[in-house]
């Protein structure tokens, strides 16, 4: 009689506990700046501090965090590892515990909420395709971190206005443009046609920014060091792909530093003067 062997452990997902006390710390060290960038410019649209704020950045700096070991984890396909779901447990809960407290002193930062998750979920369906690199997710993700602006913004004055909507935007084009310079560095024949065509749409919404009295002039000529850098990489072109990876965290970090530096200028300006 034919006795059937039971079924290969290889076809369930392992649990791995090796190390799962040690944290998870995400190695994106230019979304960190993004996010501080794009939240300073929501403080400064806002016009003012208060606890809500500082929680704001608390929340999205852990949901950010927590983003991380989710991505791993989803990378390991058939093993689970305990560190991943641990720390991806403790950084979203702490983010959970904080939204639903700020959701409670302004509900309106539920749209922001509704945007953030579901960017998360598109994310990880890209890294489940090992898309996550895909100019469109790559934008995407940076729009959810811009979410950092109004999410300062609503947490300080518990309201929503449209300029914060358009400032949101702008922090979104603004570091959206540095997808296209990196791509550079990934592929030295990667065609200049996709930049460019960004950098002109994303020029004629800031003037629209403008226009349609969104914000002000000062405001949106923060993108022109956008323009700026994205010239000189082109002009510099072949410097840019073989240099040191720390010359290019000195850039893209100096640009964003000018651009918060013009934005806040810019916001400030209008309640003082």
């Amino acid at each position: 009689m034919h006795v059937s062997k039971p079924a290969s452990n290889k076809s369930f997902a392992s649990l791995e506990t090796q190390g799962w006390y040690r944290p998870t710390f995400s190695s994106e060290h230019g979304v960190y700046v993004m996010l501080l960038i794009a939240y300073l410019t929501g403080i400064a649209a806002a016009q003012g501090f208060n606890g809500a704020t500082l929680l704001a950045l608390v929340c999205a700096f852990l949901g950010f965090q927590a983003e991380h070991p989710i991505a791993l984890q989803i990378k390991q396909r058939k093993t689970l590892k305990l560190r991943f779901l641990i720390w991806g447990g403790i950084y979203g809960g702490i983010a959970l515990v904080i939204a639903l407290y700020l959701y409670l002193q302004a509900p309106i930062v539920g749209w922001l909420y509704a945007g953030a998750i579901a960017a998360l979920i598109i994310d990880a369906i890209a890294v489940f395709y090992r898309q996550q690199r895909s100019i469109l997710n790559e934008g995407m993700t940076f729009a959810a971190v811009c979410l950092s602006a109004p999410f300062a913004y609503i947490a300080t004055t518990g309201t929503l206005s449209l300029s914060i909507i358009g400032l949101w935007l702008l922090n979104t084009l603004f570091f959206s443009s540095a997808i296209f310079t990196l791509k550079f560095r990934k592929l030295k024949s990667h065609p200049v046609q996709p930049g460019a065509i960004y950098h002109l749409i994303a020029t004629l919404i800031v003037i629209a920014l403008y226009k349609f009295n969104v914000l002000p002039l000062f405001v949106v000529l923060a993108f022109a060091i956008a323009l700026i850098r994205y010239g000189v990489i082109l002009w510099q072109r072949e410097w840019f792909c073989e240099t040191a990876i720390h010359n290019v965290a000195i850039i893209e970090t100096t640009a964003a530093i000018l651009f918060a530096a013009v934005v806040c200028y810019g916001q400030l300006a209008l309640y003082y003067y």
